[in-house]
């Protein structure tokens, strides 16, 4: 039944994707932070399915830890396509750094572009990592906050991956805060498998660190150890 339950979800999430790209694409005249709505109610519409189909519940922990003023950087976990959506629901609208195939897909790569991305290809080595740091620049100073998965891809549970440095290097030229996320959706929602597993996920949203004037390695190096250190403690 839980398998059965999978798929109907999974079928409803790519047809909930592709009529907020639409509805964003009939609505691109609109302001940045308009269509953003448009983006809140797809992410907010398909973690619900989910929860209501699949049994994938989900709380936030350290909530406090949000800056209330400014515009910030973001580090989250990378383990499934559920962080995707949920960060859009627990932070200020962010500027998603993401790799530039996304931009490919029809209509839904469009619609993505019309979100103010930075898109990046990954094997352009520190080109994109400059661009990362020049436009997440332009972004935060605009009034966006920056979401960046510093693994860079999704890792399976138990995985190792080292962190990008572009999300440390750009919190630090900018002298915004950083902030670390971890969460255990990969437990849930694995990375390839199509079974959605019944449970509770865990949002920990830890401490904001001032980037200013910190080394930006050493500021990576901080955030990672907190993050694994927390995925490892909420693993079910």
């Amino acid at each position: 039944m839980q398998y059965l339950r999978s798929i109907v979800f999974t079928g409803l999430f790519f047809v909930a994707t592709l009529v907020a790209a639409l509805t964003i694409l009939v609505f691109s005249w609109l302001p940045w932070r308009a269509r953003y709505h448009i983006a809140y109610a797809w992410a907010w519409t398909v973690l619900h399915l989910g929860k209501w189909l699949c049994g994938m519940h989900w709380i936030v922990e350290g909530r406090e830890n949000i800056p209330q003023e400014g515009a910030h950087v973001t580090f989250w976990k990378h383990s499934s396509s559920w962080e995707t959506m949920a960060q859009v629901l627990v932070f200020p609208p962010q500027a998603w750094v993401l790799k530039r195939e996304i931009l490919w897909i029809p209509f839904i790569g469009q619609a993505t572009w019309l979100m103010k991305p930075i898109a990046i290809n990954r094997k352009a080595g520190s080109r994109a990592v400059f661009q990362v740091v020049d436009q997440g620049i332009a972004r935060l100073k605009a009034g966006m906050w920056v979401l960046i998965f510093p693994e860079g891809t999704r890792t399976g549970r138990g995985e190792d991956r080292k962190w990008g440095l572009s999300g440390a290097l750009l919190a630090t030229r900018a002298g915004c805060k950083a902030i670390p996320v971890a969460h255990n959706a990969g437990d849930l929602w694995g990375r390839r498998g199509l079974l959605k597993s019944r449970g509770t996920i865990r949002v920990v949203i830890g401490p904001p660190i001032d980037a200013a004037g910190l080394d930006p390695r050493q500021l990576n190096e901080q955030l990672r150890r907190w993050v694994d250190a927390k995925v490892a403690e909420i693993s079910l």
